[in-house]
C-alpha cells in the first residue's frame, strides 16, 4: 500500500459519456465508414450467395423470410414516408413527424438486413443483368438510409420547426429515391420469381 494518497474518482455522468459517444449520423466520417461497410458486406453476401448451395426446404423457408422482411421494411418505409406527407399537409409539426419516423429506423434496417440475408440463401442469378439493378436498388437502398438518417439530425437541429427550401428538396429526393428503389426491387424480384 503506497503512502501517497490517491486522487478522489470524480463520477462521470451518463449525459457526459453519451456525449462522449460517436454516433453514426455524427459525421461524414463515421456515415462514410458504415456506407463501407455496407459496400462490402453485400459484396460478401453476394460472393456467399454464389458458392452456397441449399435444399428446397432451406430455400422455401428463406423465401418466407424474405418476404416477412420485405413487409416489415418496405412497410415501415411507407409509415415513415407517410409521416412526412402529414407534416408537409401541416396535419402534424416537424418534431412529431421526425419522432414517428425515427422509430422506425429499426424495423426499416431490420427489414433490409433480412431481405439481404435470406436472399443469399435463395441462390440469385448473379449473371442477370436484372439481378445486377436489384443488387444496385438494395445497395442504394442502404446508402440511401444512411443519408436519410443524416438529415433527419440536420432537420431536427432545426428549433423552430422551419426547413429550408435546400433540406426539403434534399428530403424529397430521399423519399423518391427510396421508393424507386424498393418498388423497382420488388418488381425484379417478382420477375424473377416467375422464372
Amino acid at each position: 500500500m503506497s503512502a501517497v494518497p490517491e486522487p478522489p474518482v470524480s463520477p462521470v455522468s451518463p449525459e457526459a459519456t453519451s456525449a462522449s459517444r460517436l454516433g453514426l449520423y455524427d459525421t461524414w466520417w463515421t456515415a462514410g465508414a458504415a456506407a463501407a461497410g455496407l459496400c462490402l458486406g453485400l459484396a460478401a453476401c453476394a460472393w456467399v450467395s454464389v458458392h452456397l448451395r441449399v435444399d428446397a426446404t432451406l430455400h422455401t423457408a428463406a423465401l418466407f423470410v424474405h418476404l416477412a422482411s420485405l413487409v416489415l421494411g418496405f412497410g415501415a418505409v411507407l409509415a415513415a414516408d407517410y409521416h412526412a406527407l402529414l407534416w408537409l399537409t401541416g396535419r402534424c409539426s416537424l418534431t412529431e413527424a421526425l419522432d414517428g419516423t425515427a422509430r422506425l429506423h429499426v424495423p426499416i434496417w431490420a427489414g433490409l438486413a433480412g431481405l439481404v440475408a435470406s436472399g443469399v440463401l435463395l441462390h440469385p442469378d448473379l449473371g442477370a443483368p436484372l439481378t445486377r439493378v436489384k443488387l444496385a436498388l438494395v445497395l442504394g437502398l442502404a446508402l440511401n438510409g444512411l443519408q436519410a438518417g443524416r438529415l433527419a439530425r440536420r432537420m431536427r437541429a432545426r428549433q423552430d420547426g422551419s426547413v429550408a427550401p435546400r433540406l426539403l428538396v434534399r428530403c424529397a429526393g430521399t423519399a423518391v429515391v427510396s421508393q424507386v428503389c424498393w418498388w423497382g426491387a420488388v418488381v425484379i424480384g417478382f420477375r424473377n420469381s416467375q422464372r
